[in-house]
């Protein structure tokens, strides 16, 4: 499970079995070690963030501002998904 980054006590990770095919960029989130049920963020082409499901039920304040962040780190999170899955799609 490759950590992309940390936010606070928050851990932002893909999961190193993204399905076949793979999905489209998407981040999970969840607070502390990593769950089955972390919450998940799609990244778009440009580098926009949509909430596909908060799962780990991160207050909606907090969700927005780690959402500002993965936005604003977005080329990070695209350049970590190549590295580690060698392509990359994305759901909008």
């Amino acid at each position: 499970m490759p950590q992309v980054f940390k936010i606070g006590s928050y851990w932002v990770f893909f999961w190193a079995n993204e399905n076949d095919p793979l999905e489209p960029v998407h981040v999970h989130v969840a607070q502390g070690k990593p769950t089955a049920n972390a919450t998940k963020i799609w990244i778009t082409r440009s580098g926009k963030c949509l909430l596909a499901n908060n799962n780990s039920r991160i207050p909606e304040t907090t969700l927005k501002n780690i959402m500002r962040i993965i936005e604003a780190r977005s080329e990070d999170v695209l350049r970590k998904w190549n590295d580690y899955f060698g392509k990359s799609d994305f759901y909008v």
